[in-house]
């Protein structure tokens, strides 16, 4: 296939770097993730993953959490089936 369209996109240089570092672990470009992203979008005719605003609860339960505020442990894998299942 012959990649020779150029893409030109702002994006606030935080959520780059953020990006960025995760891609280099996964030894995948930026450009590559982009193809990727656009190959599913055309694959599904749409984004490949659910877009909305997260209700307050959600929204709250996201800010406390990634704060790590409020989370819930368990000790292992039997624990957690035990508590989900009563």
């Amino acid at each position: 296939m012959n990649k020779s369209a150029i893409i030109q996109a702002r994006i606030d240089p935080e959520v780059k770097n953020k990006a960025q570092k995760i891609l280099n672990k996964l030894n995948i470009s930026m450009s590559e993730a982009i193809s990727i992203f656009l190959t599913q979008v055309s694959l599904n005719k749409g984004i490949p993953f659910e877009v909305r605003i997260p209700n307050d609860l959600t929204e709250e339960t996201l800010r406390k959490s990634e704060k790590g505020e409020e989370l819930h442990e368990v000790s292992g894998i039997k624990q957690l089936f035990k508590e989900l299942n009563s």
